[in-house]
């Protein structure tokens, strides 16, 4: 089962995003989102977003600003899909 969320932007509008995965890294946790608006046709755009808390302590997804961050996030989420497809590969073998 897919699971969805809808987030909202600054300037109120709504976008529909499909989790892909949710990951751990130094104790903070990141959201792999695809989007499933129309403008993203092929479904490999990804968008990465941290966990945190609002100013109210509520949980919300905040922008990664640092590039460093990103890229090791993007980095442990790639090694995520290479564990997936060696796991398919072997299912296939057997």
């Amino acid at each position: 089962m897919e699971e969805k969320i809808v987030l909202i932007a600054d300037d109120g509008s709504e976008h529909e995003f499909e989790v892909e995965a949710i990951l751990e890294i130094d104790d903070e946790k990141y959201a792999v989102l695809i989007p499933q608006a129309d403008e993203y046709d092929d479904g490999e755009e990804a968008i990465i977003m941290k966990f945190g808390k609002d100013d109210d302590g509520e949980d919300v997804l905040f922008d990664i600003e640092d590039d460093d961050e990103w890229d090791k996030v993007a980095d442990a989420y790639d090694e995520l899909l290479d564990e997936e497809d060696d796991i398919e590969i072997e299912d296939l073998e057997h």
